[in-house]
């Protein structure tokens, strides 16, 4: 009598370990594809920020240092001067914050490519021409009117400061 060899389904078995490791390997690959176009997103958005930030910076350093706006006065009561960036006037009307007779702090929103980006400027500005100005720029990828009320948004920012 003959020994009969049943080797039925071999095949099947190996098809069915070769397609599981394959669709292993492509759900590992999409999955770090997906990582990388998330990350991607993320710093696209941190380039504008930052973007937003350097031209608020820029636009505070020429209104300080060649229009002169930053001036301290000892006039306790006066307004905080409007800077105007990008052919633009300031997104809400800039504030005081603090006003000493060593220095004033002045503070403005600014709005940057046509309303797409928002910018914040914060002015320490001493009183006398001997002391140290302190500027700080904080940029945002998301218009001014979200940064106000963000209602669940997200959105990124990035900051500057400048002294001389």
């Amino acid at each position: 009598m003959a020994v009969k060899k049943i080797q039925r389904g071999f095949a099947l078995l190996i098809a069915v370990i070769f397609m599981s490791v394959m669709l292993t390997f492509g759900l590992a690959l999409s999955s770090l594809a997906y990582k990388q176009q998330i990350l991607t997103s993320t710093s696209i958005e941190s380039q504008y920020a930052f973007y937003a930030a350097d031209a608020a910076l820029e636009c505070a350093l020429y209104a300080d240092q060649q229009q002169n706006l930053f001036e301290y006065t000892s006039n306790m009561s006066s307004p905080a001067p409007v800077m105007t960036c990008d052919g633009s006037a300031p997104f809400s009307p800039p504030t005081v914050l603090s006003h000493t007779e060593s220095r004033w702090v002045i503070f403005s929103r600014l709005s940057f490519d046509s309303g797409a980006r928002c910018a914040d400027v914060t002015a320490y500005k001493p009183a006398i021409n001997s002391g140290v100005t302190y500027i700080f720029s904080q940029g945002y990828n998301v218009s001014c009117s979200t940064v106000e009320n963000p209602t669940g948004s997200r959105f990124v920012s990035r900051g500057l400061s400048i002294q001389y």
